[in-house]
């Protein structure tokens, strides 16, 4: 067994809400599934481009304890808030007075406690296949996270946020995050989920975050990743959309040394649409990993996806955007566009963009680009007299930019502002 496993599961005996909640015998499967996949190596498929032989070295302990903090000190937004600091709830921080009626926002730890088994059924869910260890992992280890729901009609204008901190502690330490989110019929939600490093760290976060809307709910949902240069990155977001609902994202990965999202979405009633856009910002050695799984199931749905990726320095971004659409999909409408710019020539950036479809009167298109900086409008601002640095700093701003349209009022605005800071640095 590699360190990294034998550390991560080193803790699973001292869980101390599994059993109380029924959950002692998934935990101990998906444990077991986890141990006999291993840690995925570059001959699997799936894992081709992003290898893991340095991380499968470390080891890593359990995150136990709230890490010291200087809540001065840190830029946590307004408004209703769940705060997490390496995987731990924060209560100190977090607020949740005032939340409209039909709305609950709550740790799951406290989940756990209080509501009745059937509520905690995505819990025990089942990761089969030999690429979902870190799934699986999560299935196994997961005891704290953010569990949000959203009563059928209600609709929330101010957008509710999800803060993860990262800091130092003894050593380095890892944690494993569950998250649930459900918006009833007819619901709308607007969700910013910020990923900060309270200080430098080397943390390893592994989150899976399951989504549900039931017909015609809205959900408009913001990532902003921007943890520290040595923190480790590995989230999953499974997503199941019902007849005519409605679900923008926006993900920006701007940290972290090592991350990796995978971005699953189910588009399972008649009528529902997807509309997915993100940056991928690479600088020093970082390395990116985004893989989209886009399913149409049915009737007259429709996606549309446009991603960005910038590589600097000694930079690696890797992008997989998949659309399969299934036999009686008829009506579907998907459309994919990956476009990236090389800062460097010592920074790589792969992208594959696959299209599968099964069903007859669809339109379907993708295509991916790889290029640098346009030479005729760097020349064009350097005319007028504008520094070399700066006309490099608002050409890439202007490219990135076009996909936050995804959102809009403050959460285009946090999301701008974290882009254009992280921009600066490239600088």
């Amino acid at each position: 067994m590699s360190p990294l496993l034998e550390s991560l599961t080193a803790g699973l005996d001292a869980l101390a809400q599994g059993d109380a909640a029924g959950l002692g015998e998934v935990r101990r499967a998906a444990l077991a599934q986890a141990l006999e996949a291993g840690v995925p190596s570059q001959r699997r498929e799936r894992w081709k481009y992003t290898s893991l032989r340095a991380l499968e070295r470390r080891s890593f302990a359990a995150s136990r304890a709230l890490p010291e903090l200087d809540a001065a000190a840190l830029a946590l937004p307004d408004g209703p808030r769940l705060v997490f600091a390496n995987g731990r709830y924060c209560a100190a921080l977090s607020r949740t007075a005032g939340l409209p009626e039909g709305v609950s926002l709550r740790p799951l730890s406290r989940a756990l406690g209080e509501d009745a088994p059937q509520a905690l059924a995505f819990l025990a869910r089942r990761f089969e296949t030999r690429d979902d260890v870190f799934a699986q992992l999560n299935a196994a280890l997961a005891e704290e996270g953010a569990v949000l729901r959203v009563d059928a009609g209600v609709r929330v204008d101010a957008p509710l946020h999800l803060v993860f901190l990262g800091a130092p502690a003894q050593g380095d330490v890892a944690w494993a995050l569950r998250h649930r989110i459900e918006l009833g019929e007819g619901a709308h939600l607007k969700v910013v989920e910020h990923h900060l490093a309270a200080a430098p760290h080397a943390g390893l976060c592994n989150a899976l975050a399951q989504i549900q809307l039931e017909p015609r709910a809205e959900l408009c949902h913001v990532r902003i990743q921007s943890d520290a240069a040595g923190a480790t990155h590995f989230l999953r977001t499974d997503t199941a959309l019902a007849e005519a609902s409605n679900y923008r994202r926006l993900d920006l990965e701007l940290g972290a040394a090592l991350s990796r999202h995978e971005l699953n979405v189910g588009l399972l009633g008649h009528g529902a649409r997807l509309h997915a856009n993100g940056v991928l910002l690479g600088d020093g050695r970082r390395h990116l990993d985004t893989r989209l799984g886009i399913e149409h199931a049915a009737r007259d749905t429709s996606c549309l996806l446009e991603w960005r990726g910038l590589g600097a320095q000694r930079s690696r971004a890797v992008f997989h955007g998949g659309i399969l659409i299934q036999a009686g999909a008829d009506g579907t409408d998907a459309r994919l566009s990956n476009k990236n710019l090389l800062l460097s020539a010592d920074a790589e950036i792969d992208t594959q963009p696959v299209l599968e479809i099964h069903a007859d009167e669809v339109q379907a298109a993708h295509g991916a680009t790889v290029g640098s900086l346009d030479e005729t409008a760097l020349f064009y601002l350097r005319s007028r007299g504008i520094p070399a640095a700066q006309a490099h700093r608002m050409l890439t701003a202007a490219f990135c930019r076009e996909v936050l349209e995804v959102a809009d009022g403050p959460l285009r605005e946090a999301a701008e502002a974290a882009l254009d800071l992280r921009l600066e640095s490239l600088a």
